[in-house]
C-alpha cells in the first residue's frame, strides 16, 4: 500500500500547527511533514510539540539542512523523539538550499561530501557506536550517545542531482524527492538510487524507501493556484508536475507516483492553501480510499 501524508507549510505560523496535528490524529492521517525553511521555523522544535500533540499520526521533517547542524547535535535530537516517540518520527537531512546556507556563513564548498560525511556518522551514532572521525567537514573525538534509539532507526535524504541521488542510495535508508519531481523523475531517480546501492553492496534486505512530494490544489480556484505556484517557482513547463481537482484527480496523480517508485507520497498544498486543516481532511478522508 503507497503511504500517503499532507505538508504543514511554514508559511503558516507555528501556533497554527496544534489545531492542524489534533485533527490529523483525529481524522487518521497517516503522515503529517514539516519542514525547516529558513528562516521559518524550526523542524526539530514543531516535530517535537507535533508528536506530542498527537498519539498516532507519523510526523515527518524534510529536510533538516546538514550545514546549520552539527551531526551529534542531530543525532541527540533524532534519538530522544524516537525514544520518547517510537515508531512516529521520519527525520530527513540534505543540503539545503545553497543560497540560504550562504546567508547565514554555513555554505559549503563541497556539499555532497559534507553530506557523505554527515549521513555516515548520523546512522553510526543512531545505531550507538562509538565514533572517532577526522573527515573535511565532520570531526568527533570519541562520541557516542548515552540514550541511542531503542531499535533501527531509518535516516532519510532529500536529493535532486544524479550525483546526490546515488549518495542517498549508498549512504541512507530512504530519499525524498521534491515536488518537482514528475513520474519520470521518479523513475530516474530510483535507477539512480539502485546504482549507488549497488556501489556500497547493499541487497533486498536492505530496502530503500521513496517519499515524493505532490503539489496539490483542490476547491475554489484551485487550477489558477496550483498553475500560480508552478509559475513562481519556475516549473510551468515542466509536464506532469502537480495536480488540481477533487479526490479522484488527485488520488489518479498519486497512483502514477507511486507506479514510478514512489514509496510514500505526500500532498504539498499550494503556499496560499486558504483551509489546511480542511486540506487535511481531504487527504486522509476523501483521497486516502481511493488510494491502493
Amino acid at each position: 500500500m503507497t503511504a500517503l501524508g499532507a505538508v504543514f507549510r511554514p508559511q503558516l505560523p507555528p501556533e497554527r500547527l496544534q489545531a492542524v496535528v489534533r485533527l490529523a490524529d483525529a481524522v487518521g492521517l497517516e503522515e503529517l511533514w514539516l519542514w525547516e525553511d529558513c528562516f521559518r521555523e524550526g523542524g526539530i522544535s514543531t516535530a517535537a510539540a507535533a508528536l506530542a500533540w498527537s498519539e498516532r499520526v507519523r510526523v515527518g521533517v524534510g529536510l533538516l539542512p546538514v550545514p546549520l547542524r552539527n551531526v551529534a547535535i542531530a543525532a541527540m535530537e533524532a534519538a530522544a523523539l524516537h525514544r520518547m516517540f517510537p515508531a512516529r518520527a521520519v527525520l530527513g537531512v540534505g543540503h539545503g538550499v545553497q543560497d540560504w546556507m550562504g546567508q547565514v556563513g554555513a555554505r559549503a564548498q563541497s556539499p555532497v561530501t559534507l553530506l557523505r560525511e554527515y549521513l555516515d556518522a548520523l546512522r553510526a551514532l543512531l545505531r550507538g557506536q562509538r565514533l572517532t572521525v577526522s573527515g573535511r567537514y565532520v570531526r568527533l573525538d570519541d562520541v557516542a550517545l548515552d540514550w541511542p534509539p531503542a531499535g533501527p532507526v531509518p535516516v532519510f535524504a532529500g536529493a535532486e542531482g544524479p550525483r546526490t541521488l546515488r549518495l542517498t542510495g549508498e549512504a541512507a535508508d530512504g530519499t525524498i524527492l521534491t515536488a518537482a519531481t514528475p513520474p519520470d523523475g521518479v523513475r530516474r531517480a530510483r535507477q539512480l538510487i539502485a546504482e549507488g546501492r549497488a556501489a556500497a553492496g547493499r541487497g533486498d534486505d536492505d530496502p530503500h524507501h521513496v517519499v515524493v512530494y505532490l503539489l496539490t490544489a483542490t476547491g475554489p480556484a484551485a487550477p489558477a493556484r496550483l498553475r500560480a505556484e508552478l509559475t513562481a517557482e519556475g516549473l510551468e513547463s515542466v509536464p506532469g508536475l502537480g495536480v488540481a481537482g477533487d479526490a479522484g484527480a488527485v488520488a489518479e496523480a498519486v497512483r502514477r507516483l507511486a507506479e514510478a517508485g514512489a514509496d510514500t507520497v505526500i500532498l504539498q498544498p499550494t503556499a496560499d492553501e486558504p483551509d489546511p486543516e480542511g486540506f487535511v481532511r481531504f487527504t486522509a478522508e476523501e483521497v486516502r480510499p481511493l488510494v491502493p
